[in-house]
């Protein structure tokens, strides 16, 4: 993107160079700004941001298969805005807030805009949509249909979710990112795929050992860098089937259940000895004490600096 543009990668650990990753892009208005954009081959995130809009338009790429899904943060209005694909230029109105694109990269989508935007763009290759495809028993997905400004609630939601995330340094660690392409990914399949067949559903849990050796990877991995597609492997399931059978016998992904044992850790870390609230973080698996104090208030409704005087008040007058 040049010098002048500001790239913040989030610094997401990657146990493999398929990893997903999430990135902060901001143009300054002096960038300049290259005529194809290529993504990774694997899933991504890119947030890009720009006062001052594009000279030119903008060809996107992929190295592999897969599907760019965009959504806007901020309107344009329908002077500053063209989309195409295959070299055809796609009738386009005014860019509302949180409207999405659903393309092909086959079809070498172009964009421009012409004044100041501010997008998500997500990269999701067509080898993790089959998968996700066979698992829920649509079969291999042959097409998807283009979608442009369309006003899709869930790709809005999860957008919104993992807005905060995104340029922060306690970005989602990559078991999170998995779990979100599964989601975005089963969304993207039933909402957009020309599905040749109904979805079969399996209702089924983990077996007692599935769930023991799922337990005790989460545990050895309390910072979450271990890769879904690793845990999945060591219980004999494709990624989807664990993760839909891992959320029926623990009532939640595994992403969240590794959060709530950090606090769990955490509580007895602080009731139990004299560590600093940072050392307990960085133990309990958080990437700092602010992480940690945020997700702690979020789950248990005080800080943890509060809910430690709080318990050992009540431990010295037992």
């Amino acid at each position: 993107m040049g010098k002048n543009a500001s790239p913040k990668a989030d610094k997401t650990p990657q146990t493999s160079p398929e990893a997903p990753f999430t990135m902060f892009i901001q143009l300054d208005g002096r960038s300049p700004v290259p005529s194809q954009f290529r993504t990774a081959g694997n899933f991504t995130i890119i947030r890009l941001q720009s006062p001052a809009g594009l000279p030119d338009r903008i060809t996107k790429l992929s190295p592999v298969p897969a599907l760019l899904v965009s959504i806007s943060l901020k309107s344009l209005p329908s002077s500053c805005y063209q989309v195409w694909t295959a070299d055809k230029l796609i009738p386009t109105s005014i860019v509302h807030q949180f409207r999405s694109n659903v393309i092909d990269f086959d079809s070498q989508p172009r964009c421009w805009a012409g004044s100041a935007f501010d997008y998500v763009h997500y990269s999701v290759p067509r080898r993790e949509l089959d998968d996700i495809a066979e698992d829920l028993g649509f079969g291999r997905v042959s097409d998807y249909r283009l979608a442009v400004l369309e006003n899709d609630l869930v790709v809005a939601q999860i957008t919104k979710s993992i807005l905060p995330f995104l340029g922060r340094s306690d970005a989602p660690p990559v078991l999170a990112l998995d779990q979100f392409s599964l989601i975005l990914g089963a969304h993207l399949i039933q909402q957009y795929g020309v599905l040749q067949k109904a979805a079969r559903h399996s209702k089924g849990g983990l077996a007692p050992w599935q769930k023991r050796r799922a337990s005790e990877l989460l545990h050895e991995n309390m910072h979450g860098r271990i890769r879904l597609s690793d845990i999945a492997r060591e219980c004999g399931l494709s990624v989807s089937h664990f993760a839909r059978s891992f959320k029926t016998s623990f009532g939640t992904s595994t992403h969240q259940w590794l959060i709530q044992r950090r606090v769990d850790q955490a509580k007895q870390l602080m009731s139990q000895t004299s560590m600093s609230l940072i050392d307990i973080a960085i133990q309990s698996g958080f990437n700092d004490q602010a992480a940690f104090t945020r997700t702690f208030h979020q789950l248990v409704g005080v800080s943890p600096g509060r809910w430690r005087r709080h318990h050992m008040t009540r431990h010295f007058r037992a």
